[in-house]
């Protein structure tokens, strides 16, 4: 579980199209940083401390598990992606986009890198109205004081304008769901993507409970005779650990991630189990998936044969080494028919064949705008 930081930025931008500036460095920022939870309104001043065009300027708040060292290394990367070019002339200049961190939880940061408070913010009207406007109650760190008091003793003249154009905010994953079931072939790699966005977004991690199941060794000795009591014991504790997990959480209040979703008991089993097992099996399962409650998202994660045996053999369970290509191209095509006779269950599949969203951040991060923009 990574600890959540909140941090509160400022942005301005007097060059090109402003109000695209400032909607692609919001857009940035919460792709890279994290989740924006509030924006201010878009305030006009004359350019503060030299001669230029006059700058439109927003404050946000953001949710962040980075620290701030790299935090502020990655807000100079956004600033220079979009465009700005910093030089070693003395003073203000005009600028494409400037990025600044005002607070950074309560603590009072004193580095070469970085200084937070940030050191100006009280003298600078275009910093601390559309600050205030989204954390009025929020302590200044180092004045003791609130920030809407802090307002109130700023000396600055200049004059400052609310125009009527609004940005834009990023609806974050945790307000976008409250449950998300990851799904795919052995070896797709559906738990360690769960297992990953749990950590990030300090979900509640539901995980199947395979490895207890005393039928699953057996099975892959002698899928014959142990077909039936495995997909019967899957059923009856999937049931169980759903019903439970989700039965102690407010749905609406709580973000959960699975592993798995009860439907993959039907797949399974259409592979597994002879024609009358199946029928019977059908059944009971009819009964229980009414009961269970629906994802919001269901993601499936499509993996190539040929990567799902690599992904086996590299993960090591004895059990499971002598799985056939054949039968994962099965498990696959129940999938495929599943997905496509689901009408009212929102569905994204995610081709993770070319790609290691586990070791490779760029991949991960391919992954979590899929499901954002889904």
């Amino acid at each position: 579980m990574k600890i959540q930081h909140i941090t509160y930025l400022s942005l301005g931008t007097n060059q090109g199209h402003k109000l695209d500036n400032l909607q692609n460095a919001v857009n940035l920022i919460d792709g890279k940083i994290g989740a924006i939870q509030k924006i201010s309104s878009i305030y006009k001043t004359a350019a503060w401390g030299f001669n230029g065009n006059d700058f439109y300027n927003i404050c946000i708040k953001v949710s962040t598990s980075l620290p701030s060292d790299a935090l502020i290394n990655l807000l100079l990367s956004i600033e220079k992606e979009l465009g700005r070019e910093r030089t070693n002339k003395e003073g203000y200049q005009n600028r494409n986009i400037d990025i600044d961190i005002l607070l950074f939880d309560d603590e009072i940061i004193l580095s070469k890198a970085l200084i937070v408070p940030h050191s100006k913010m009280l003298e600078r009207k275009f910093v601390m109205i559309p600050l205030v406007e989204i954390a009025a109650n929020v302590i200044h760190p180092i004045e003791k004081k609130l920030l809407n008091i802090c307002l109130q003793n700023c000396n600055d003249s200049s004059e400052i304008f609310k125009i009527d154009a609004l940005l834009t905010r990023p609806i974050p994953i945790t307000e976008k769901y409250n449950y998300i079931a990851i799904e795919g072939n052995i070896g797709a790699g559906k738990t360690s993507l769960a297992k990953m966005m749990s950590d990030e977004f300090n979900a509640k991690l539901v995980l199947e409970r395979f490895a207890d199941n005393p039928f699953l060794p057996k099975f892959y000795e002698d899928k014959e005779r142990y077909a039936f009591p495995l997909e019967m014991s899957f059923l009856a504790d999937r049931y169980q650990q759903l019903s439970d997990d989700l039965a102690q959480f407010d749905l609406f209040k709580n973000f959960i991630i699975s592993d798995y979703y009860i439907f993959k008991s039907l797949i399974f089993a259409q592979v597994t189990l002879s024609k009358d097992e199946y029928l019977l099996y059908r059944k009971m399962f009819n009964l229980i998936y009414k009961e269970i409650t629906k994802p919001d998202l269901y993601v499936y994660l499509y993996q190539n044969t040929e990567r799902l045996l690599e992904n086996i053999k590299k993960r090591g369970r004895i059990y499971e080494q002598n799985i056939e290509p054949e039968y994962l191209k099965k498990i696959h095509d129940g999938y495929k028919s599943f997905i496509k006779t689901q009408k009212n269950l929102n569905l994204l599949i995610i081709d993770v064949s070319e790609i290691d969203f586990v070791n490779n951040t760029i991949d991960y991060d391919f992954i979590m705008d899929k499901i954002k923009n889904n």
